[in-house]
């Protein structure tokens, strides 16, 4: 694993366990919450996922189809 997989792991656990010790989590809801904070701190830390890098990005076609 990555290093910066194992910093988002180790960040996103001590948020949970802090939201559990103060009671705004149960830990009932740690499988949904935990999930949601992965995604949050992963987001935060990569940037939006779904954005290519400019050197990616596809160029459009230039071929034309007819029937």
């Amino acid at each position: 694993m990555a290093s910066i997989d194992e910093q988002i792991l180790r960040a996103t656990k001590e948020i949970v366990v802090k939201f559990i010790e103060t009671g705004r989590v149960s830990p009932a809801g740690f499988h949904e919450f935990f999930k949601s904070v992965y995604q949050t701190v992963a987001q935060a830390t990569r940037g939006p996922e779904d954005e290519a890098e400019p050197s990616e990005q596809k160029e459009p076609s230039s071929q034309t189809f007819t029937d």
